[in-house]
């Protein structure tokens, strides 16, 4: 039997993610004002860096299974700027304090400064309607 390789893995979620993000962030700081596509663009990376936080639960949990407790901590650790600053960018999107959402976009951006979107990229704008999903999930 063949290995079967599974085309969603943790990993490469956690890299698409990135990339969205790392394309919001760019077009976060085109926008010279608040409005409905800066909410859209900020609620995005707050959804987005949650669901990275989530793949790195699931790495991790695989890593622990074979008892590979230091790769898992040192895997941790690398990646716990994503749930402090999801946190910090849901809370002020949700207030509407966009002094803190720009300083929460900086200091993501510098955390994905590795990251490179081409200009002509096939992602579309994942974003549209982060918003409501935003507001939806924090209703319930």
């Amino acid at each position: 039997m063949s290995r079967v390789i599974n085309p969603n893995a943790p990993g490469t979620e956690r890299n698409r993610l990135k990339r969205g993000v790392a394309l919001s962030l760019r077009e976060l700081i085109r926008e010279p004002e608040p409005n409905a596509k800066t909410r859209d663009l900020a609620a995005f990376i707050a959804l987005s860096l949650d669901a990275i936080v989530k793949t790195v639960d699931t790495t991790v949990a695989a890593w622990e299974k074979r008892d590979y407790w230091l790769k898992a901590d040192r895997f941790r650790r690398d990646w716990e700027w994503a749930e402090r600053l999801g946190a910090e960018m849901r809370t002020a999107v949700l207030a509407g304090d966009w002094a803190g959402v720009a300083q929460a976009a900086v200091q993501i951006a510098q955390k994905l400064s590795d990251v490179k979107v081409s200009e002509h990229h096939r992602m579309g704008a994942p974003w549209v309607g982060a918003w409501m999903r935003l507001q939806d999930l924090t209703l319930e």
